[in-house]
């Protein structure tokens, strides 16, 4: 696991996230382009949520799996008229081009491209986003969760279940510079790493690199509803429908409150065993406290439950935090 430290954040960058808008940027990179006549049945058959029949202007969170269940990538499934734009987490993009050619047969009519070189990833986050949004000409007021509009040659993709909520918009690299400005000047407020993390975990959402990673199953992992309970095999399908019909679900991810910062990748201990482990953790802007996500076994997932990490005390608390 790659640990994800707590750091400063500034309290401009909590206001917009909290009362504003905030601009995360992650530059240029990562979107695949996946297209031809088999490309919504080759998802389809290897990820876990239902990628045949969606339709143009309408996305999904999918999640490709190990054939043991655990989280291989994460990403988001655009549809457009032609093809598939698949948005993984930032710097995963050339490692799941990688997976999914080696994955394509000689009869499969699928032609994927990297193009994550033609470009750029913002995303609003908070409760004047899609305010902002508008204001630079991206008709967004209307969209559902799951929907995308195009503006120009800006999509503009409303997401609410992962990352933060807020507004995905894939730019061209050469209009980066300028929405950025504009986004910015429209009441904006760009905003870093640090801050992301706090705010994710008082809203208790998993992360690519924290909780998203080959340690874990999507079930465990946060991602019970990017599991598609209608749709024939995948890899790892077996499993995770076990799983959910004979209620085997063995851990879960939880939040943790505590009276100092906890350490991502410590164990969790509870009654003398070890029952999980820390994941996230950050100094909440919102409670003014320590708080921490972390994977823990049943029956210690239930909040309310003392535990301890590092010889000091905690207790596991149901999510989200605020």
């Amino acid at each position: 696991m790659q640990p994800i430290t707590a750091t400063a954040v500034h309290p401009g960058e909590t206001a917009a996230l909290l009362s504003g808008a905030a601009l995360i940027d992650r530059g240029a990179g990562d979107v695949l382009q996946l297209g031809d006549a088999d490309r919504h049945d080759f998802l389809h058959r290897m990820t876990t949520n239902a990628i045949n029949g969606l339709p143009p202007g309408r996305s999904v969170v999918t999640v490709l799996t190990s054939p043991t269940a655990r989280i291989l990538f994460v990403f988001t499934v655009l549809a457009r008229a032609g093809d598939l734009l698949l948005l993984p987490a930032p710097g995963q993009g050339s490692a799941l081009a990688r997976h999914l050619r080696g994955q394509i047969f000689f009869m499969d009519k699928v032609k994927l491209q990297d193009v994550g070189n033609e470009w750029a990833r913002l995303r609003l986050a908070g409760p004047r986003a899609t305010t902002v949004a508008a204001a630079c000409d991206l008709p967004v007021t209307n969209l559902s969760p799951g929907a995308w509009v195009a503006a120009g040659e800006v999509i503009a993709l409303a997401q609410t279940e992962y990352d933060l909520p807020g507004i995905e918009l894939l730019v061209p690299v050469t209009q980066h510079d300028d929405l950025r400005r504009r986004l910015v000047a429209a009441g904006a407020i760009p905003v870093g790493p640090a801050a992301v993390t706090a705010r994710r975990v008082e809203l208790g959402r998993p992360a690519p690199g924290a909780e998203l990673t080959e340690e874990f199953n999507p079930l465990e992992a946060g991602l019970a509803w990017a599991c598609a309970d209608n749709k024939g095999c995948y890899t790892g399908q077996e499993i995770i429908a076990r799983q959910i019909t004979y209620d085997k679900i063995t851990k879960t991810l939880v939040g943790l409150r505590s009276a100092t910062l906890l350490t991502p990748g410590s164990e969790v201990r509870a009654e003398g065993r070890s029952a999980g482990v820390v994941t996230s953790a950050a100094h909440s802007p919102s409670l003014d406290a320590p708080i921490a996500l972390a994977i823990v076994k049943r029956p210690y997932n239930q909040p309310g439950t003392p535990v301890q990490v590092d010889d000091q005390d905690a207790q596991v608390v149901a999510l989200p935090f605020v």
